[in-house]
């Protein structure tokens, strides 16, 4: 057993699952609530304020037998557009993915004007991306245009 120098944390590997890398430690507490992380009954780990040499701080979360389709990969790119997945497999990492912020977000988000269309109707929310850092979505409906840190997540 190697042993650890003054300051190091472990944090356990684990067989199956996924790790969600390079979230802003500001939104880790969004994208365990919007991914309803709280809910599963498999082990996670995360860590916040963690040092990075490309974005100073960051969070990881790393999660027992979770592997996520497009739709929850795109509610991730909303709120943390540098995160990284990495897919483990028998304690490899098999496949490595960038978050990308789609052009257009269809039934992910809500619209922030209450006299929307869509806050009084049962229509499903439609935004263009405007701009993918920060991430700024245009409301197909009225038009409203939502910054990333007033964005409410479906």
């Amino acid at each position: 057993m190697s042993e650890l120098k003054k300051g190091e944390l472990v944090v356990s590997a684990i067989k199956n699952g996924t790790a969600i890398d390079r979230i802003p430690p500001q939104s880790l507490f969004k994208v365990i609530s919007m991914l309803g992380l709280e809910k599963i009954h498999t082990q996670i780990t995360f860590g916040n304020n963690l040092d990075s040499k490309k974005l100073g701080k960051k969070a990881i979360i790393k999660i027992t037998d979770k592997f996520f389709d497009d739709g929850e990969i795109n509610k991730i790119a909303l709120v943390a557009p540098e995160a990284k997945l990495n897919t483990i497999r028998d304690y490899q990492v098999v496949e490595k993915r960038e978050v990308k912020v789609p052009d257009e977000v269809t039934g992910i988000a809500k619209c922030v004007n209450p006299k929307c269309i869509t806050n009084n109707e049962q229509i499903t929310t439609k935004f263009y991306v405007t701009a993918k850092k920060p991430v700024t979505l245009k409301c197909h409906y009225c038009e409203k245009m939502i910054e990333q840190e007033q964005m409410t997540i479906l």
